[in-house]
């Protein structure tokens, strides 16, 4: 008895488990934009039906692959240069900023770490007075890996 619930229990989960298959109808409108569905479009829409095979995708090309507008303004090479050597200064600007208020953050913590007041019995008193100190030199923690990752995206 145990045996077959078992054998049962896997057949039903091998079964549920079967790719469903259904078919797939690309329509285009009058605007161009691109519906899909499974329903069989009406005579009046333009629909293809796709192979099973085929991936059905609703994401755009890539920009790349698209050209610039006509009227899109152009950059050239020196600016942008230039424009990329601004930012990464800022950049480095903020992140040593941001290093300095780490330090200072870190240095609060353990002066208030060091400290112990007559009506903190209780530890949780204690906890909570550091709070806002930690979460200050988290805060300065992660401003410093997302500064860091944005200087390591540049060109």
């Amino acid at each position: 008895m145990n045996i077959n619930w078992k054998l049962f229990s896997v057949w039903a989960v091998a079964w549920l488990a079967m790719p469903a298959w259904a078919d797939v109808y690309k329509c285009v409108d009058e605007d161009g934009h691109v519906t899909y569905t499974n329903t069989k479009p009406s005579l009046k829409a333009k629909c293809n039906a796709l192979s099973r095979d085929q991936r059905v995708s609703t994401v755009p090309g890539r920009a790349s692959n698209t050209p610039s507008p006509a009227g899109f303004p152009k950059v050239n090479g020196d600016v942008q240069k230039a424009r990329d050597n601004d930012r990464r200064m800022i950049l480095e600007q903020e992140l040593a900023t941001e290093q300095k208020n780490l330090d200072q953050a870190r240095k609060d913590l353990a002066e208030q770490e060091a400290i112990r007041t007559g009506d903190e019995r209780n530890y949780q008193r204690v906890l909570d007075r550091l709070q806002p100190y930690k979460d200050k030199a988290a805060l300065h923690e992660r401003n410093l890996e997302a500064l860091k990752k944005e200087i390591g995206n540049l060109r």
